[in-house]
């Protein structure tokens, strides 16, 4: 009988030298998220049996990524052999399929690993099945040899002839093996060679040996990149950033210059969005329907609900919760608060820690003033409240429902239901001071020249 158990070995031990960076090569961010995360969530999508990640010392911060699936540490690093053969320990008794990956190839698609597993479990019953692609430029890597009866060999580029170099099928590196003979060829894998490593592509030379067929299936070179430089991982995350793009298109969503919108790997956006030009969604952001988002707009960690115009220059921080029809305009910032249905924020305000009650109309350059240098406090606007321009709400306060607060004030006590409090130094004037002032100066001046 075919098994349909699987088991998933990752390899993530690499340090990343080109990253140059004290972080886990595999912990750097796409699309807002460790790379790694890409390739675990396409992994759980198969539901394997077990997943074992093999990481090196140290890479604290990406066992914890990885959790809840197991981690090994390859504390030498000697090759894919090697690392392999660590998490053998693992996945004692195994009897099912094991497929090998890379945590540096994030973007391999899930049905690329279904193709592989039905080849893996179909009637050629191979020891071995490799993913292949075909680079535009196949430069240094491992070609694939192919005939009739299968995959012949993987040849290292420096070890191919000329005509062999000609092949346009290249070696990915992924693998998908019958695990009930993996450990017996992996036991006699050899480091006899110039870097004294063991090598995963040995395999294919060692099952044949053995009379045992080997196969392969082709997957794209986009979903094969593997990043091992920031430069790499720049590539990636336009292809990244395309892909999203599109799904935001395809789900009814309107892009002016989709180019120009980076978007998170878990953004959503509902139907009938517009999102204007130069605008940021970083991870946690959830957009309703038939919301316009005008451009150069930052936002993180926030929700907003349907029939919303958003922006220019606006900032929605983590914990921002947007109500129906909510107007948030240039230059305001909404951090930890809540707008509710069809307020107002329109103008160059800082709103955080607070709520803001439905229909209530908050001027521009106000600011709740939530910070006291120890404590962040709550700031409370009522339902249809009017707060006039230049105001400054210092918390812990509350604006009771249809209050209205004068331009210019500073409101640092609860103003009732209904009520207008006006904070502000009281204006005096006195007439005929500005000529006599003028006079003073320039006589003054005229002396001064003499």
């Amino acid at each position: 009988m075919v098994s349909d158990k699987l088991a998933v070995i990752v390899l993530a031990a690499g340090l990343g030298t080109r990253m140059r960076s004290a972080l886990p090569k595999v912990m750097h961010p796409l699309a807002g998220r460790p790379m790694i995360r890409h390739l675990m969530d396409t992994v759980a999508l198969l539901h394997p049996d077990r997943v074992v990640a093999v990481i090196g010392p140290g890479m604290e911060s990406l066992a914890a990524t990885v959790a809840p699936w197991k981690t090994v540490v390859q504390s030498e690093r000697l090759g894919t052999g090697h690392a392999v053969m660590q998490a053998r320990k693992h996945l004692a008794g195994f009897d099912g399929d094991i497929l090998v990956l890379y945590g540096d190839t994030p973007l391999i698609g899930g049905a690329t690993l279904e193709r592989m597993l039905a080849e893996r479990r179909g009637p050629r019953d191979p020891a071995v099945v490799v993913l292949g692609f075909r680079p535009t430029d196949a430069g240094e890597y491992g070609r694939l040899v192919v005939g009739a009866e299968g995959l012949k060999a993987i040849v290292e580029h420096r070890d191919a002839s000329p005509e062999q170099r000609l092949i346009p099928l290249c070696n990915s590196g992924v693998l998908a093996m019958d695990g009930k003979r993996l450990w017996g060829l992996v036991d006699r894998l050899g480091n006899d060679n110039a870097k004294g490593e063991y090598y995963l592509t040995d395999l294919v030379a060692l099952a044949r040996g053995d009379g045992a067929c080997c196969t392969h299936v082709e997957g794209e070179p986009q979903e094969l990149l593997g990043i091992n430089s920031r430069a790499e991982l720049a590539v990636a995350e336009a292809v990244v950033q395309k892909r999203l793009r599109d799904a935001a298109l395809a789900g009814g969503a309107t892009l002016i210059a989709p180019e120009t919108v980076w978007f998170s790997w878990d953004t959503r956006l509902g139907r009938d969005v517009v999102v204007w030009p130069q605008v940021v969604f970083g991870p946690g952001v959830t957009i309703g329907d038939n919301v316009t988002i005008k451009g150069f707009c930052h936002f993180e960690g926030c929700t907003v609900a349907a029939g919303c115009e958003l922006g220019p220059f606006a900032r929605l921080r983590p914990e921002a919760e947007i109500g129906e029809g909510v107007h948030i305009g240039n230059f305001v910032e909404i951090k930890k608060s809540t707008v509710e249905a069809g307020a107002k924020v329109n103008h160059l305000s800082y709103v955080g820690d607070a709520r803001v009650g439905a229909g209530a109309n908050v001027g521009a350059g106000t600011i709740t003033c939530n910070y006291d240098g120890f404590n962040k406090s709550i700031t409370d606007i009522g339902e249809g409240a009017f707060i006039g321009s230049n105001t400054s709400l210092v918390a812990p306060v509350k604006v009771g429902d249809g209050a209205i607060i004068g331009a210019g004030s500073v409101i640092t006590k609860d103003v009732g239901a209904g009520s207008l409090a006006v904070a502000r130094g009281t204006q005096m004037e006195l007439q005929g001071w500005a000529e006599r002032f003028r006079r003073g100066k320039a006589a003054e001046k005229t002396t001064g020249e003499d």
